[in-house]
């Protein structure tokens, strides 16, 4: 050993001794202060190696010839087996028939890192009954514990310590790895375990599962989702048939319940890109969609029999196809795809005969014009009243009758086409009712495409 080396050990034996002097620390709480030097070794046995040291040191002094050289010797030993809970301390002043004080509880932790083993396997239970690939131990701290900490640090101008929070996470989290074969992911983890070491308390924070698809509603009146009875608020009443709800099925309804029952989850929320009225057919494709299903028990689920048990469940009304696993970023995605293009078909009857011209130029003006719309009357109740400019890039029109015509038009989504054929009372600028200079009403209306880019 260097001298210089000798003198670095000779300063961490000594701050060890003034802290030990001063304040009852467990291996773990001393061995953290210099968590920094040193690799592959844990807080308690650089705790116990540096109070072993001291005590080899104490029993050389209480041998010398010394008077003062020995009796401060054996007040380092008593310090070790009662401020150190040190066993070798405590059988060397057996051995030598002297009496010292009972072991004291840690300063730091309280007796925490004692009870550690105990609080590992109550977590380890918790996490029994679900299924995950990754997960994080939090740690959640009394203020005095922290601020004792800090304090601590301050007193004694400790430099290469870890914090005691860190530490139990580590810990707690290396033996449910060893346990049960799980890795710790710190930046998206399935499960949150938070741990109070000091009240026992264990709660989990179970990230939700995503899956993604995409739907196609094969029938007319059902809504997108579910929709809560406006008269009593979900609770049930005469006018809903005390089921709380407007409609008796959605789309979002329809699609979760299987899910639900495959993940073992407590709830879900449906995220789609756009959405089309109660009235309308979604075709095609079908429209992109993420469901996000809230404290899943189970994740490994097989997702082609699971978009079989939908489709079955759905009975004819909604179909969903390329179901696949998803997370928050791909939601942020979807809601930016509301914009995105779509193409609906509409079939139009007007209150008179339509003659070829005037449909030639109804396809005419509207391909490619710029659409201004306020809110429509139908659905001003529940979104602000604001304009609104949308783009038309193509119309197609086919005559289907002397007053009827199939409109098939690719737009910008989030137009609104039922007012882009009424004019909702000259809510909507131009308008097929304008074009035409004749009353029109849609009656079918379906949406067969949504394009994945904007």
């Amino acid at each position: 050993m260097t001298g210089s080396e000798g003198e670095n050990l000779k300063r961490i034996l000594e701050i060890s001794l003034k802290m030990l002097e001063k304040y009852p620390l467990c291996d773990n709480c001393l061995g953290r202060q210099f968590a920094l030097l040193g690799f592959g070794v844990d807080n308690c046995d650089r705790g116990r190696a540096i109070k072993l040291l001291l005590a080899l040191s104490a029993h050389e002094m209480v041998l010398s010839k010394d008077k003062r050289e020995r009796e401060e010797g054996m007040a380092i030993l008593k310090m070790l087996a009662t401020n150190g809970s040190l066993k070798m301390a405590q059988d060397l002043l057996r051995r030598m028939k002297r009496r010292f004080g009972e072991e004291k509880e840690c300063f730091l932790c309280g007796g925490c890192f004692k009870n550690l083993q105990e609080i590992t396997d109550k977590v380890i239970k918790s996490l029994e009954e679900y299924e995950f690939n990754d997960f994080l131990v939090g740690i959640k701290l009394p203020l005095e514990v922290e601020e004792r900490e800090d304090e601590f640090k301050a007193e004694f101008s400790v430099q290469y310590s870890e914090s005691i929070r860190n530490e139990l996470s580590r810990l707690i989290g290396r033996e449910v790895t060893r346990k049960l074969g799980k890795n710790a992911n710190y930046m998206k983890p399935q499960i949150v375990v938070l741990v109070n070491p000091f009240s026992g308390d264990i709660s989990l924070q179970v990230n939700s599962l995503f899956i993604a698809g995409r739907y196609r509603k094969l029938i007319r009146g059902i809504p997108q989702s579910k929709w809560i009875c406006i008269k009593c608020r979900g609770k049930g009443c005469e006018r809903c048939g005390w089921t709380g709800k407007m409609y008796p099925e959605s789309v979002e309804e329809l699609i979760a319940k299987p899910i639900l029952e495959a993940t073992l989850g407590e709830g879900t929320s449906f995220h789609a890109a756009g959405r089309e009225d109660r009235d309308a057919r979604m075709l095609g494709r079908g429209r992109p969609f993420i469901i996000e299903v809230k404290k899943p028990k189970k994740r490994n689920i097989d997702l082609k029999s699971l978009e079989k048990s939908i489709n079955e469940y759905a009975k004819g009304k909604v179909e969903v196809l390329n179901l696949r696993l998803a997370d928050k970023e791909d939601v942020r995605k979807l809601k930016g795809m509301e914009g995105a293009q779509k193409v609906y078909r509409v079939i139009v009857r007007f209150d008179r005969e339509v003659t070829d011209d005037e449909l030639a130029r109804l396809e005419r003006e509207l391909s490619g014009a710029i659409i201004y719309q306020r809110t429509p009357m139908r659905v001003l109740h529940r979104r602000s009243d604001k304009l609104r400019e949308k783009h038309i890039y193509e119309v197609k029109v086919k005559r289907l009758s002397k007053d009827s015509i199939e409109m098939r038009i690719k737009c910008q989504g989030g137009l609104y086409v039922k007012e882009l054929i009424t004019g909702d009372n000259g809510r909507t600028e131009p308008s097929v009712s304008k074009i035409i200079g004749a009353k029109a009403e849609p009656v079918d209306l379906d949406v067969l495409d949504v394009f994945t880019r904007r």
